[in-house]
């Protein structure tokens, strides 16, 4: 109870201050039925109050719950585009949640700063929400002001407003559609009429404007919601301008990828080429081998012919028939040598011709241990063809059991050549070097050895030496791919390549099951 200037205030408190009436004059002891009623309506009115502030929390509660699915909207709807077309329903969307979140405007649309091109793109919606124009404006065209101030702007991070009469929002209109950007303004104008006035407001994002035209100024709060609806648009453009990024680092990709196949194939038929041309020297000087049989046989075939011929002219008792019986039987037997020489030299042909055309992937049953025995001495007379001072030793230990085996003779050729190459590369610089060729029968599989008794491998590339492209060989000796080709040929036949090595030399082993 309070006095003051002859007023009697009579209060309760409550918890959020104090309630209560006043008397005129001097009132020292109210009715003690007014001072409960006093106590009672200070309790009904805490909770009363405490009331109004649980609904001004749920209210604002309830707006940024608004405020936030439409924000969500915007990311989810900007991250789903994939192309700048795309952009053309977005200014619609931006439409629907600025009237969710209570701006009040007319007009609405996203202004695209393009700095590399130096233009604008501006995409615009009706007041129906429908797409209304992309706009494609130059950064430098004075005829339209309102560009050169977004640029500004934009480039300060600053909102801008700039306030339109009715006059001006037609002569902006008729600009455009000069300048070919707008092909129907009753498009543009949604068949409504100019507006009498028209307030543009820009709000700055990292990658250009949000713009909103309303009929006067927005409130602050108005502008705030802008600002994160234009934030959260540019952290979801952002994702967008990875999005098309990534597309054209892809594109780049797949042409790179595209060029190093094409690049890969030339030299997988420059190794093959180079082997071709390792296993055409061997040929030539493995043909001459049963060539020279033949000429040889043959010109001895010749003297004993013209030996018989004389015999023959002798008179009937001076002939002597065994010496004659004799003769023909040394031809017939240089006959079955020459034609012996002679299949060999046409199998030495039918294989250069076979492989000078590539393999067919063919799988045919094929002899291990004659392959082996071919593709060593190939190998062999190739090197001495390219190199007069290459001596090495060389040896077969072959498996008689082998059964023949489906391979394509071609390409496990190709292998046998390779490696074998290489090892008597490796072992050349050895005081006696040697290259053994061995096959056994192990169960269900055929092993074939190559072993040179060569450095070996360092530890640290033995790792690398299937991978394509990688050789010890000197820049221009050697592409890198003659292991890796061995290395998928035998995968390919369901088989395994493996090297062992140590300082004593390397043994390659090539295992293939047996079908």
């Amino acid at each position: 109870i309070r006095h003051i200037g002859g007023i009697t205030f009579i209060m309760a408190k409550t918890t959020y201050g104090e309630i209560g009436y006043s008397l005129n004059g001097v009132v020292e002891v109210p009715p003690p039925e007014a001072l409960t009623l006093l106590i009672r309506f200070a309790g009904v009115f805490d909770l009363a109050y405490r009331r109004f502030e649980d609904l001004q929390v749920a209210e604002a509660q309830a707006k940024e719950a608004i405020k936030r699915s439409s924000l969500d909207r915007v990311r989810a709807e900007i991250a789903s585009m994939r192309s700048t077309s795309d952009l053309k329903r977005i200014t619609p969307l931006l439409w629907t949640e600025m009237e969710v979140l209570g701006v009040p405007f007319f007009r609405c649309g996203v202004f695209i700063v393009d700095e590399p091109n130096k233009l604008v793109h501006a995409y615009l919606s009706s007041p129906s929400g429908a797409d209304l124009a992309a706009l494609h404006l130059d950064f430098e065209d004075t005829d339209i002001p309102l560009v050169q101030s977004t640029v500004k702007h934009w480039k300060s991070q600053e909102p801008y407003v700039e306030e339109w009469t009715k006059d001006q929002f037609v002569t902006a209109m008729n600009t455009f559609l000069k300048k070919g950007q707008i092909k129907d303004t009753n498009k543009f104008q949604s068949g409504e009429s100019p507006p009498e006035n028209l307030v543009l407001q820009l709000v700055p994002f990292k990658q250009g404007m949000l713009y909103a035209g309303s009929s006067s100024a927005l409130a602050e709060d108005h502008i705030a919601l802008m600002k994160e609806l234009a934030a959260a648009f540019a952290v979801a453009y952002a994702r967008y301008e990875d999005f098309i990024e990534l597309e054209g680092a892809k594109k780049e990709v797949e042409k790179t990828l595209s060029d190093l196949k094409a690049t890969q194939n030339q030299l997988v038929h420059a190794e093959k080429m180079a082997s071709l041309g390792e296993l055409t020297a061997g040929i030539a000087h493995e043909i001459q081998n049963p060539l020279n049989f033949v000429n040889n046989f043959s010109d001895v075939s010749k003297e004993l012919v013209e030996e018989l011929k004389e015999e023959m002219r002798k008179e009937k008792g001076k002939r002597d028939e065994e010496l004659e019986n004799e003769i023909i039987d040394d031809v017939e037997q240089n006959l079955t040598k020459i034609h012996h020489h002679g299949l060999r030299a046409s199998d030495i042909v039918k294989s250069m011709l076979q492989h000078s055309r590539g393999s067919d992937g063919a799988y045919e049953p094929t002899d291990i241990n004659a392959l082996c025995d071919e593709f060593l001495r190939l190998a062999y007379h190739g090197l001495r063809a390219k190199d007069k001072s290459f001596n090495a030793d060389f040896k077969l230990e072959l498996d008689e059991s082998l059964p023949k085996i489906e391979v394509v003779p071609q390409d496990l050729g190709r292998v046998l050549l390779n490696l074998i190459n290489n090892a008597f590369q490796a072992a050349a610089g050895q005081e006696s070097p040697v290259v053994i060729v061995a096959t056994k029968k192990h169960n269900d599989k055929i092993e074939i050895r190559v072993e040179d008794n060569g450095p070996g491998i360092p530890e640290n590339i033995k790792d690398k030496i299937f991978q394509p492209f990688f050789t010890t060989k000197p820049t221009g000796e050697g592409t890198g791919l003659g292991l890796s080709l061995s290395y998928d040929i035998v995968k390919g036949h369901n088989g395994k390549l493996s090297v062992d090595t140590s300082s004593a030399g390397s043994i390659f082993k090539i295992e293939i099951p047996i079908k």
